[in-house]
């Protein structure tokens, strides 16, 4: 059954249950000469009379009897598939996908751990990926963004927290190259990017201030470098979390305020204010503060 057919038969519907064309216009919230012209149609259509007009109203055929007990059992099915749809939004039920860099996998996935447990009933998807997902496509339910501030004109964007970055090295490192000195670079070797344009602001901070002879170590993707630092390479970048829960590293200089990066929480506009989307995002800012 088309669209169409179907705003006919609900018209008709609502004609047999008020008995009148001006009782059903005002349930439906349409002129009463639509509810004239749905009747009237739907009857061209079946090729028989639904109605007899008569001073007080309409009262149905047995054609009409007929159609309208489909059409009342369909009502109610619309009506009771609308609130299961409506149920989904208010619960923190289903599939909740959440995307991030791969970066912040240490300290998202604790929370999204500590999430499901309070939410059994869901089933939860961490999609960490350089690529940005597409929430427009259903991609994901929440991206966590680091840089730049998202414009996708139909997301929700809100400020999360300023991930702080620290120029680190292992203790070994340390031993037998000495410490590090703002402006003497020589005699040490760097961890940077493979890629020399690299958005990142500690990245490219790197690239502008250490010799390139000096960056032996590079790496395809931020958890690579944190992981060839971590493993002896030279002196790279690390999150502050890493170096917060490894004995082994040392800050090798003062963080910089140059070298953090602004993270978003981003949201579409058609799920945000869905039970468990805004149940997450509470949850994501209570957390932030141990980070």
């Amino acid at each position: 059954m088309s669209l169409d057919a179907w705003d006919e038969v609900r018209t008709a519907y609502h004609v047999a249950r008020m008995g009148t064309v001006s009782g059903a216009a005002e349930v439906l919230g349409v002129h009463h000469a639509t509810v004239i012209r749905h009747i009237d149609a739907l009857e061209a259509r079946l090729g028989t009379k639904l109605f007899q007009r008569h001073a007080r109203g309409y009262t149905p055929t047995e054609a009409g009897d007929d159609l309208l007990q489909v059409a009342q059992a369909t009502d109610d099915q619309f009506s009771q598939l609308a609130g299961r749809i409506r149920g989904l939004g208010s619960e923190v039920t289903g599939e909740l996908i959440v995307t991030s860099l791969p970066i912040m996998s240490p300290v998202v996935t604790p929370i999204l751990v500590r999430f499901q447990e309070e939410h059994p009933d869901l089933k939860v998807r961490f999609v960490t990926d350089d690529r940005v997902l597409r929430l427009e496509y259903g991609e994901a339910h929440v991206a966590i963004r680091a840089g730049g501030q998202p414009q996708e004109p139909d997301n929700v964007v809100q400020k999360f927290f300023s991930m702080s970055f620290s120029l680190c090295a292992t203790r070994q490192y340390v031993d037998e190259h000495g410490p590090l000195v703002e402006g003497q670079w020589a005699g040490h070797r760097f961890v940077g990017s493979d890629d020399r344009a690299a958005r990142a602001p500690f990245f490219q901070w790197l690239e502008r201030t250490i010799p390139e002879d000096l960056i032996t170590f590079r790496a395809s993707q931020q958890r690579a470098a944190e992981d060839a630092v971590i493993n002896g390479a030279g002196i790279g970048f690390l999150a502050s979390w890493d170096l917060a829960s490894n004995d082994n590293i040392v800050e090798m200089m003062p963080t910089k305020e140059e070298w953090s990066v602004p993270v978003w929480l981003v949201t579409h506009v058609d799920l945000h204010r869905t039970a468990k989307v805004q149940t997450l995002l509470r949850h994501l800012k209570q957390n932030v503060k141990a980070w």
